[in-house]
């Protein structure tokens, strides 16, 4: 006897086809996430991209905060005084230097500690606790906090070091010594945060392959060296790109600690926009110094990351 198909299933097709009303059912879904984005969306573009285009139109006028108006049209020639300036140059050489200083701690010291709170097998919520627990606090408080600790004769640092025998110098008045105590607060600071990324790192790394090893007689140190860094690129990756711009943006401490001193050798690039900018009043020059500066740091992430991925591509 015949068999009559619905005419419903009749409109059905394989499996490669779309499901019955895909595009419009889609559309519907879509609708509630995009009511959700539209704050933070507006939001994004009234203060994040409005204010960037419009210091970067700023940028080509002798704008100023003394007079109204974008004032007379400059051209290029912010740009080219900006270039010619040694002490943007200086401030840029500062920012570099201490992105040096900073980076390589702030990822190994990371690696590190996540590696032992991750083995550790009592109190591991307190040492996950105590590693990132100085992240949340403010800069400001931050900045309080090491500035009495490197109180000449009278900080703890200072007493230590006397203690110990030594003379201790004045950590943030000498310029030699002045950013490297910058550096050393911004390790303790914002260790936490990439400590939070290698924790998250690590609970990606397969068990089996641990244990594995473990019947093969492979030791701790084999194990981190031929499992946990190899599956651990993509990881570092992302930390030294993160830190790396973090660095670039430093602004905070420095101002607040050593307001760009002892003798201008801790001010950092956009401490110097700053300067020019609300200072000065020269805010479209400052615009100007910005937009190289935000250059500089595109080209300083887009270099890394064409370095880190070329390795990882031939893996």
């Amino acid at each position: 006897m015949a068999t009559t198909i619905p005419a419903a299933d009749r409109t059905r097709t394989g499996p490669g086809s779309a499901p019955p009303g895909g595009a419009d059912h889609r559309t519907r879904q879509g609708r509630p996430a995009l009511l959700f984005l539209t704050p933070f969306l507006a939001l994004y573009l009234l203060f994040i991209i409005g204010p960037a285009l419009y210091g970067l139109v700023m940028s080509f006028f002798h704008t100023s905060m003394v007079r109204p108006g974008l004032g007379e049209f400059a051209g290029l020639d912010n740009y080219a005084e900006a270039l010619g300036s040694s002490d943007f140059w200086w401030a840029i050489w500062h920012t570099v230097w201490f992105t040096i200083l900073t980076t390589p701690p702030l990822v190994v010291l990371a690696l590190v500690f996540a590696l032992l709170a991750e083995r550790v097998r009592r109190g591991r919520w307190f040492f996950r606790l105590a590693f990132f627990l100085p992240y949340v606090l403010p800069s400001a408080v931050v900045a309080l906090i090491w500035m009495w600790i490197y109180t000449p004769e009278l900080g703890l640092l200072s007493r230590t070091v006397d203690t110990l025998g030594g003379t201790a110098p004045n950590w943030l008045g000498d310029p030699a010594w002045a950013m490297v105590s910058l550096a050393v607060t911004t390790v303790w600071w914002t260790l936490g945060f990439n400590f939070v990324l290698y924790l998250a790192g690590l609970q990606d790394v397969p068990r089996d392959l641990y244990e594995a090893s473990a019947i093969d007689g492979a030791g701790p140190w084999q194990q981190i060296r031929r499992i946990t860094l190899p599956l651990l690129t993509r990881t570092t990756t992302l930390v030294v790109v993160l830190q790396v711009i973090a660095s670039l943006k430093v602004f905070d401490q420095m101002y607040i600690m050593t307001s760009g001193g002892p003798n201008f050798s801790t001010r950092s690039a956009l401490q110097y926009v700053f300067d020019v900018g609300f200072t000065d009043y020269r805010t479209g020059y400052a615009a100007a110094a910005s937009t190289l500066f935000f250059l500089l740091v595109l080209a300083a992430s887009a270099v890394w990351l064409v370095l880190t991925r070329r390795p990882e591509s031939e893996v």
